[in-house]
């Protein structure tokens, strides 16, 4: 039998980081395409909910812990957005630099990488991919302010919930999480060209059985 030991050289792992964020459009049959670089973006958060504790009890002890549903949602934080979001967001532009707020808001897929770094190195090792399904934007604050001798960029912020999409063999789910340190090279491959284009395919986002085949495939 082996002995445990800690913090072992390479071993010492972390995550960081948030960069190529990407916006979906949601089509008429429900495919997420039309993808595009989402440019500033600095934080993603994400909140997931719900999964509590609901304990029966009969014959004076607990009889059965049911455990409700589990919901995810989260926070967009940026320095900027793609024009398209503004669709997402409540507003549409019926001539160009016109926009009218308080509109329909239109459901939308998202993509964002963090990365993963080691004590050996650093934040090369690895990153991670986070594909977010069926994601609605909240209304949100903007405060803009006078500009003085310690300026600072907006920064906007946006609360979305989602709605779970299906996947074959498993319960509906709102994200995938892909690690390039485990998955497949030649799979995340397909998979990155899938989610960012390429000279002669246009950005989308694959369904989660879409993504599951690539890498049973790739395996």
């Amino acid at each position: 039998m082996a002995v445990l030991t800690w913090d072992n050289v390479g071993d010492r792992l972390y995550e960081t980081g948030v960069d190529h964020g990407v916006l979906y459009q949601v089509d008429e049959t429900g495919e997420y395409t039309d993808g595009v670089a989402w440019n500033g973006l600095t934080t993603v958060t994400e909140s997931p909910s719900g999964a509590e504790s609901n304990k029966q009890y009969a014959d004076n002890t607990v009889y059965v812990n049911l455990i409700s549903a589990e919901e995810f949602g989260g926070t967009i934080e940026a320095f900027t957005y793609p024009d398209e979001f503004g669709q997402n967001d409540g507003s549409v532009s019926p001539s160009p630099g016109v926009s009218v707020g308080q509109q329909g808001r239109r459901p939308f897929g998202l993509v964002y990488r963090t990365l993963q770094g080691n004590d050996t190195e650093g934040q090369d090792h690895g990153y991670k991919l986070h594909l977010i399904y069926g994601a609605q934007a909240s209304p949100s604050e903007k405060a803009y302010a006078t500009v003085n001798d310690s300026p600072e960029a907006i920064a906007f912020s946006w609360e979305f919930s989602t709605t779970p999409v299906t996947v074959t063999g498993h319960k509906p789910t709102s994200i995938l999480t892909v690690d390039s340190v485990t998955s497949d090279p030649a799979a995340l491959q397909t998979l990155e060209d899938a989610l960012f284009g390429t000279a002669s395919g246009e950005a989308h986002l694959p369904t989660p059985d879409e993504v599951i085949e690539m890498f049973a495939n790739g395996s």
